[in-house]
C-alpha cells in the first residue's frame, strides 16, 4: 500500500521547491530525501513516524517533501505530526 501511495505521489509532483542555503528544515519545503540523508533530521522523522526512514519504498519518495506525500497517506501522516516535524526541525542548526 505504501509503495502504491508513493509511487502516485511520484506521478503527481512535477517540482518541488528549492531551498534556500541555510534555511531551516521542514515538512513542506525539504524533501524526505535531504531530511534523511541528515543523521539529526532523519533521527526527528523517527521519532515521530517510526520505521518512515528505513521502509525499503523510501527511495521513490526522496524527491519529495512529507508535507507532499501527506495528501496520499493522511492517515499515516496526520497535520499534527507534520507540526511536531516541524518544531523539532527548527531546532536544527541552520545548514550552509
Amino acid at each position: 500500500m505504501f509503495r502504491k501511495v508513493l509511487l502516485a505521489g511520484l506521478l503527481a509532483v512535477t517540482s518541488v521547491p528549492a531551498m534556500a542555503a541555510g534555511a531551516p528544515y521542514t515538512t513542506a519545503d525539504t524533501t524526505i530525501g535531504t531530511l534523511v540523508d541528515d543523521a539529526a533530521a532523519k533521527a526527528v522523522i523517527d521519532k515521530h513516524m517510526p520505521g518512515f526512514s528505513t521502509n525499503p519504498q523510501i527511495e521513490m519518495a526522496k524527491g519529495m517533501t512529507l508535507k507532499q506525500i501527506q495528501g496520499f497517506a493522511p492517515d499515516m501522516i496526520k497535520d499534527e505530526v507534520l507540526a511536531k516535524i516541524d518544531v523539532d526541525l527548527a531546532k536544527l542548526p541552520a545548514k550552509p
